[in-house]
């Protein structure tokens, strides 16, 4: 049996809003089209995907598998699609993703001038797609900083930096010339968790829609709370209204070259060489 990706598409809506009737506007299609659509994915598989009732629908064990198995699916798929279409523009093309701070023009030039037929781009990533570039194919390779899911990716090592705090302006913690992180306790942490591990837990979730370094920064003048960067990043969006703070205990931010470990090619084994000769900053 082969799957259809189209349905697979229908079936990872379903999955991440749990409710057909989101999940089908989101589509842009009928929910009893919808609904079918799931009916024959599951007498395909010959199971059951969700479990459903008048209140709530939810993924079954079954369900929770295809899931994870149709991200990289479907991704593998776009990146084919994509890889497809450039090479039937007859135009070969490279396409590094970079994330805020890093700059990477050196490296850039110099496979541009051992390739002058190769048509070199780049692309700015963030902290929810930087991966997700490399997946689906929009990018070859991808400075990312880590931490990242690894699976799946080839990722070399390239170099750390210091990070720091970054607060508002006039903070009282601002002009101190030594902070430890206990000193940020009380403070609002305006970004994911998990990106700062050496975080005292405050118990207070940043704002879902606060995704771009920019948004941070302009919440961070507000006065609103405090964001930790890399000490590029701050430096590269230095800005009236905000004030960085060296702070010990921080780790540093590891930067790294990842691509798609299936996907092994001369042209990015040597760029990988040129990029941890050149670094970016």
């Amino acid at each position: 049996m082969d799957l259809d990706l189209r349905k697979v598409r229908y079936f990872v809506a379903v999955a991440e809003e749990l409710h057909f009737g989101r999940a089908a506007e989101r589509l842009h299609i009928a929910q009893p089209v919808l609904s079918r659509q799931i009916r024959a994915l599951e007498d395909e598989l010959k199971t059951r995907l969700f479990s459903r009732d008048r209140r709530a629908t939810a993924l079954t064990p079954a369900g929770e598998q295809l899931l994870a198995d149709a991200r990289p699916l479907l991704a593998a798929a776009e990146a084919t699609r994509r890889r497809l279409a450039r090479a039937a523009r007859g135009t070969e093309t490279f396409t590094i993703g970079f994330m805020p701070g890093l700059i990477v023009t050196g490296a850039v030039r110099e496979l541009s001038r051992r390739h002058p037929r190769l048509g070199v781009e780049v692309v700015r990533t963030g902290w929810d797609d930087q991966i997700e570039v490399i997946h689906d194919g929009r990018v070859d390779v991808g400075y990312v900083r880590l931490p990242v899911d690894r699976r799946g990716l080839e990722v070399r090592d390239l170099f750390t930096e210091p990070r720091v705090a970054v607060l508002p302006a006039g903070h009282p913690l601002a002009d101190r010339d030594a902070l430890r992180v206990s000193d940020l306790a009380g403070e609002r942490l305006l970004q994911d968790p998990a990106a700062v591990p050496e975080w005292p837990v405050s118990g207070v979730e940043p704002p879902p829609s606060i995704r771009t370094v920019e948004e941070k920064l302009e919440h961070v003048a507000a006065g609103h709370g405090v964001v930790v960067l890399p000490l590029s990043t701050a430096t590269f969006y230095s800005r009236p209204g905000i004030a960085r703070a060296e702070v010990s205990g921080l780790g540093p931010s590891a930067v790294c070259l990842a691509w798609d470990a299936a996907r092994p090619s001369r042209l990015i084994e040597e760029f990988a060489a040129i990029a941890a000769e050149h670094g970016t900053v």
